[in-house]
């Protein structure tokens, strides 16, 4: 891909999380969208099955995060927060180094970012994940606010690496962008997210709520770390349903049982306007793009 960018122009700086524990209600109680009470693995912590790769879908679980959940407990200033810097300072694709802990040294990927809980999730390999424990400290080198396409003003990018969009499948025909996602979802099943002012932290939901939908899209085929474009959905000021437009981003969260909620997608691309054409590429996860290319 020849598309040019400013990423000389960007700052890169240091953030940090510590793994956090699991969370659940006292009661660890959820309502399900059929009115069922049910009780499931939920948010946080680290989670040794569930990584980049693997199935969103297919789980006894509601919002579980793949790999590692980072978030910082420090204190807020006013309005500003430094768990807030984490959240939209950290791109996927940055790398993540542990910097306390049994496993200090050990380097990852950043992989998303969820919305509500405020974590962002990393990956690591299974080994590293083995020695982790609660409270470790994670370093991120935040790299990717502020990226801009100089040829493309209207395309919004977002909770990118510079390196790691320079490996995405994207093509340049006709004064489009061509890009390559595993699913194509129209902006009628998107949910919880939907009125949130910006993009640039947390993620919104697929709701897989229809069974003709979930057939007819192959949504229970979403894997972590999967991109996929939402059709009809604008993200450029936080995500809205606009006819044309396109979203592109990264499957960060695994379904939930919640109305309105589901299968998490954190934005790295969009545009108001009808400029991105995604076209369907089984392979492109971040699992492949990290550890394969």
């Amino acid at each position: 891909m020849s598309l040019v960018t400013n990423k000389d122009r960007l700052v890169q700086q240091a953030v940090v999380g510590e793994i956090s524990h699991p969370t659940l209600r006292k009661t660890g109680y959820v309502i399900s969208s059929r009115g069922r009470v049910e009780v499931y693995p939920s948010v946080g912590g680290i989670t040794y099955n569930c990584r980049i790769g693997d199935s969103a879908i297919h789980w006894e679980a509601d919002h579980v995060e793949p790999g590692v959940s980072i978030r910082n407990s420090g204190p807020s200033f006013g309005e500003y927060s430094p768990n807030a810097a984490l959240n939209v300072l950290a791109c996927i694709g940055n790398k993540a180094v542990v910097i306390s802990g049994e496993a200090k040294g050990a380097v990852g990927y950043v992989t998303g970012k969820h919305g509500g809980i405020d974590h962002v999730m990393v990956d690591f390999p299974p080994d590293v994940l083995e020695q982790l424990n609660i409270g470790d400290r994670i370093r991120v080198h935040a790299y990717g606010t502020g990226l801009k396409l100089r040829d493309y003003p209207s395309v919004t990018l977002m909770s990118i690496d510079p390196d790691l969009f320079e490996k995405l499948p994207i093509q340049e025909a006709g004064g489009k962008l061509r890009v390559g996602v595993t699913h194509i979802i129209p902006a009628k099943l998107m949910g919880a997210g939907l009125g949130n002012t910006s993009a640039y932290s947390g993620d919104y939901d697929i709701q897989l709520f229809d069974e003709a939908a979930i057939r007819k899209y192959r949504l229970d085929q979403l894997r972590f770390g999967d991109l996929v474009a939402i059709i009809d959905s604008d993200a450029t000021f936080g995500w809205i349903f606009k006819e044309g437009a396109v979203t592109i981003g990264v499957i960060a969260h695994s379904n939930s049982v919640v109305s309105g909620h589901g299968p998490g997608v954190t934005t790295i691309m969009t545009t108001p306007e009808d400029i991105i054409e995604p076209y369907i590429d089984p392979d492109v996860n971040l699992k492949q793009l990290f550890y394969h290319q």
